[in-house]
């Protein structure tokens, strides 16, 4: 097991390696030859990690103290964990991880001489056309008009690790996946438990958006190369494919071996008074919504980008969606979620 493993000599540190994009991440630096240091959080599930052989360090990115532990001596840093919720009645607690965790980190890593660190971001800190047209790297934002605590909260992370390149000579590079699906989606993720849905016949609507769409193990190729051959300050979009939701479905379906049902399309209004009723159940009993003012809001625009720099300055390859689709699929058989 993990935890029986010796101390490491110049382990590469992987944060969120027990999470869905972390595990694979810490899976494909293995291939890479990487030995592992992993940070994970005391009495955190570690099934993503169980069979991985790697030193685990016990912390949080709320503790300065745990992370100065962790990343003392390793000569890389990956760095995948951040709070990802879609609904969170106190945005502090996130703010707090994603944003000034990953500056306390970041400094940390640097001080204790990591050679290079790669922050995962998000495309959801990038800017959005909207209309259909890609975004890209460089597609301004309007820290007015973010939406949403989450999409918040790594906007600003990712601008305080530019910050720290500039002003602290932290050795960055930035990654923003776009949308992941594949193997050990274990909560699932919003997307993942979409595809499940569809999948099981639980989606007889829906509401229309689009997304790109990455198997989960390109953008852990994609961390890999930007660990290899990122410049340092520079921000690499690992996406894949741009799909609206019918043609997503119609994927799911298609990988199912059957025809695809007729659903109906939902208008953003008529969810409003639903999800501002969610809202107020989720703060009345402390669960989570199926949707919320914000989940509607997003879905307005169509939240497509292109890994084209990736591709030509990283050799990132991403794969077919429908590999992806049916990755996924599979996995959720294999975990009995869907019949075998």
């Amino acid at each position: 097991m993990p935890s029986t493993q010796p101390k490491l000599a110049n382990p590469t540190l992987v944060t969120g390696a027990t999470g869905f994009v972390g595990s694979a991440v810490a899976r494909a630096l293995l291939g890479r030859g990487h030995s592992l240091r992993l940070l994970v959080r005391p009495g955190g599930d570690r099934r993503n990690i169980a069979e991985l052989p790697a030193e685990l360090a016990e912390g949080d990115l709320c503790d300065t103290a745990s992370l100065a532990r962790a990343v003392a001596g390793c000569r890389y840093v990956v760095h995948v964990a951040a709070d990802y919720r879609l609904w969170v009645p106190d945005p502090a607690p996130m703010l707090a991880a994603n944003v000034d965790g990953t500056r306390a980190l970041l400094l940390a890593a640097t001080a204790a001489g990591a050679e290079r660190i790669v922050y995962c971001s998000s495309v959801a800190a990038l800017g959005l056309v909207g209309d259909g047209t890609p975004g890209t790297e460089d597609t301004p934002v309007d820290p007015d008009h973010i939406v949403g605590v989450y999409k918040r909260s790594k906007y600003l992370a990712e601008q305080a690790v530019r910050d720290l390149v500039r002003d602290h000579a932290v050795p960055a590079v930035i990654v923003n996946p776009s949308t992941p699906v594949g193997p050990r989606d274990i909560k699932p993720t919003p997307t993942g438990k979409m595809v499940l849905d569809a999948a099981a016949g639980r989606m007889p609507a829906y509401v229309d958006t689009g997304l790109n769409i990455v198997h989960v193990d390109d953008v852990a190729a994609g961390h890999v190369l930007a660990l290899e051959r990122g410049e340092i300050g520079q921000s690499y979009i690992l996406g894949g494919h741009d799909l609206d939701m019918p043609d997503l479905l119609a994927l799911v379906d298609d990988v199912m071996g059957r025809r695809t049902p007729r659903r109906a399309r939902l208008p953003h209004g008529l969810l409003w008074p639903v999800a501002l009723g969610m809202e107020g159940a989720a703060r009345l009993f402390g669960i989570e919504p199926l949707v919320t003012r914000e989940m509607l809001a997003m879905a307005k625009k169509r939240m497509y980008f292109s890994p084209a720099k990736a591709i030509a300055e990283l050799g990132y390859a991403p794969r077919p969606a429908r590999q992806a689709v049916a990755d996924v699929v599979a996995w959720f058989r294999t975990a009995g979620w869907l019949p075998a």
